[in-house]
């Protein structure tokens, strides 16, 4: 991950970039923390059977991983404050290949110290937007 230190920033400025893979295996696992066995989530043929292009991530996992970047770029100089998403595209996840998740974590708005008040998240997979108007409202000690 890369990161950028929290000075006067300007909106548009990058402040976290980051690259997460994900496979079948990590599902299970994220099944197991989550209690959420829903089968579109590891069986194929349950996913196709409801229409589904294949086995998907768990919308809270996706969500979860494009905040983190953000948490440790704020580390213990603030906090989230606030979260959202809207799900625009599943992320499929292959048998064999697995999938990658890209974050880029953008300055939204900024206070008038020049701090960052709002991150705006770009959130790819498969070369598509995966989460919409992901905002991350943020506050500084």
């Amino acid at each position: 991950m890369t990161a950028a230190p929290v000075t006067a920033l300007e909106v548009g400025t990058v402040v976290a970039e980051r690259e997460v893979h994900i496979t079948r295996d990590s599902l299970v696992r994220y099944a197991g923390a989550s209690g959420d066995f829903n089968p579109i989530h590891y069986r194929d043929d349950v996913a196709a059977s409801v229409g589904l292009p294949g086995v998907l991530a768990h919308g809270m996992l996706t969500m979860g991983l494009a905040v983190q970047p953000v948490s440790e770029w704020l580390g213990d100089r603030g906090w989230v404050v606030r979260y959202g998403v809207r799900f625009t595209r599943p992320v499929v996840v292959d048998p064999e290949q697995g999938a990658t998740v890209g974050v880029v974590a953008k300055v939204g708005t900024v206070d008038d110290d020049g701090r960052p008040q709002r991150i705006d998240l770009t959130v790819t997979a498969a070369g598509q937007t995966v989460l919409g108007k992901a905002q991350v409202t943020v506050a500084f000690r």
